[in-house]
Formats: C-alpha cells, sequence, structure tokens
C-alpha cells in the first residue's frame, strides 16, 4: 500500500492548485529537516533511556507525520506517546523501534514522492 496517503498528499496539491508554490515540496522537505533533526535527539533521549524526550519527539512526529499522510508512523508515535504518559513503566524500546522504523519507511517514500515532482 500507499505510505504516503494519497487523501493527505492531494489535500496539500489542492492548496497550491497550480503547484506554482510548490507547496508539496516544501512539506514534505520540512518534514525530511525535522526528522534530520529529531532523530540524533530520539537516539541519545533512547540511549539515556530519557523517556520525557522521547514522548516529545513522537509527539512532535505524530502530527507533522499526519500532515503528510504518514499513517503508520503517526499511528506508532501516539501509541509510544500514550505509553509514555500513561507511565506504567512498559518497556518502550519496542516502540521505538517500530517508530524509528516508521519513520525510515515515510522518509523513502518522501525521497520517491520528490523524485515525481
Amino acid at each position: 500500500g500507499d505510505v504516503l496517503d494519497p487523501v493527505a498528499l492531494g489535500r496539500l496539491r489542492e492548496l497550491d492548485p497550480t503547484g506554482e508554490n510548490k507547496l508539496l515540496e516544501r512539506v514534505l522537505k520540512a518534514f525530511q529537516t525535522a526528522a534530520a533533526r529529531l532523530t540524533p535527539q530520539l537516539q541519545a533521549a533512547r540511549q539515556a533511556n530519557d523517556r520525557s524526550t522521547v514522548r516529545l519527539v513522537a509527539h512532535t512526529l505524530k502530527s507533522s507525520s499526519a500532515s503528510i499522510g504518514a499513517v503508520a508512523l503517526s499511528q506508532l508515535c501516539s501509541e509510544l506517546e500514550v505509553t509514555i504518559r500513561n507511565d506504567t513503566g512498559a518497556d518502550i524500546e519496542p516502540g521505538i523501534a517500530a517508530m524509528t522504523a516508521a519513520l525510515n519507511v515515510a522518509l523513502h517514500a518522501i525521497e520517491r514522492q520528490l523524485a515525481q515532482t
């Protein structure tokens, strides 16, 4: 299936019908930039077992990934954020690993999308 929801991408295209402002391209590149900034923060927080920073990264990625239609990534971010917020002491490592994997898949899909624009 599509990693990036075509409906979400379509909404972005509708905001810039002529493509003159390159809105879709700019939004996707902004996501790449944010991911490049957040990934090292996530890895450092993961190593330090800093659950609040992991939660912050998950929260930030949750909304930005939803806006570009990376639905699976957004869902995993939401689940990880809730797990940490509920503070059951559950192991968050599987959630971090799943979120990181989904982020990599989304970033590859963005590369493919940008190659088409």
